[in-house]
């Protein structure tokens, strides 16, 4: 069953299914999909949650042995199975097989995936998936929408504005639903409901602090490790909080991997880079990039971050923001090849 994403909340007020499904690259899409569904399993009595993250050695025995085992505390479980590469392998497939033929009782099961490449998509592993499951596809807003998906989140909190304002908005953050979320939200703070002006917009979008996580991401990708390490301090004395360090920083990787991917391929670079939205002077950044990191690397990163994302929320012990300058700075110090 494929389910819109605008309907995703009317869904959650009906109990919660055994299988979901989210598929896509938009993370801003996929970290309110989680949370929505999460926030419905607490209300619906959904106790225990557990995440799994497949990695290069992930036992793929660990799901069997979830479905055997009972809980002491809970009698319904959330289970949360991320698999960023979209590659299961023939183990995993088969397990996903089993899991989609067969729910585990009492349990509700979320799988996230990348947008997937072709065979991934018509693999015998996801067609089960999608014939037992609620799929929910995250598709990125193009940029000729992403006012009108900017209106509609300044509609949410009561606050509205002209055309050419959203145009405006939309043109700053380019394309970055991430970064379009938070100067909506900021608007929602700083003014009341009602119309907001030109110059308001303005002078808010422009007012910004002196160091922001999408500078940190130039930084890394450019190889500058000294302006890494400013940035870091200056967010850090900024009071910046890691969770909202983290989102940008995996806006960053992910189109990066999936560059990477197709530059071993043989494909065509810019090709590859337009289809990931990346355009502009950012381009000349990602070519410098992907001259000093290959692909064990940049995966390797994008894996690292998953584990700081659980260390900021609290799931693992340590120190996120120490955690986050050691994987910033050890990529930009990474030297050309």
């Amino acid at each position: 069953m494929q389910l819109a994403l605008a309907h995703l909340e009317k869904h959650l007020t009906q109990s919660l299914k055994p299988l979901y499904i989210l598929v896509g690259d938009e993370p801003l899409a996929q970290r309110e999909s989680l949370d929505a569904i999460r926030a419905a399993a607490r209300a619906q009595g959904y106790d225990e949650r557990t995440s799994l993250t497949v990695e290069r050695y992930f036992k793929w025995e660990q799901i069997q042995s979830y479905g055997q085992s009972i809980s002491l505390f809970a009698s319904q479980r959330l289970l949360e199975i991320n698999i960023p590469s979209g590659k299961p392998g023939i183990d995993g497939g088969k397990a996903l097989q089993a899991l989609a033929n067969k729910a585990i009782p009492d349990t509700c099961v979320i799988i996230i995936l990348p947008k997937l490449e072709r065979d991934a998509a018509n693999s015998a592993w996801y067609s089960a998936l999608e014939k037992n499951a609620v799929t929910i596809t995250l598709n990125e807003v193009d940029a000729a929408n992403l006012p009108k998906w900017i209106a509609s989140r300044l509609a949410l909190q009561g606050q509205h504005t002209s055309q050419q304002t959203l145009e405006f908005l939309a043109h700053q953050v380019e394309g970055n639903l991430l970064a379009a979320n938070q100067e909506v939200q900021k608007l929602g703070l700083l003014y009341p409901q009602g119309e907001l002006s030109d110059a308001t917009v303005r002078e808010a979008v422009l007012n910004v602090s002196r160091y922001d996580a999408f500078q940190l991401g130039d930084a890394v990708l450019a190889g500058d490790a000294a302006r890494t390490v400013r940035i870091l301090q200056g967010l850090q004395d900024e009071g910046e909080n890691a969770v909202a360090v983290m989102s940008p920083l995996m806006w960053v990787l992910r189109p990066l991997v999936r560059i990477k991917q197709a530059e071993m391929r043989g494909d065509n670079i810019n090709n590859a880079m337009t289809s990931a939205r990346i355009y502009g002077d950012k381009q000349a950044l990602v070519k410098r990039a992907l001259a000093r990191l290959n692909l064990k690397q940049l995966e390797a990163a994008l894996q690292k971050l998953a584990d700081i994302d659980k260390t900021a929320k609290g799931v693992m012990l340590g120190d996120a923001w120490l955690e986050i300058s050691r994987l910033c700075f050890g990529l930009a110090r990474v030297r050309s090849r």
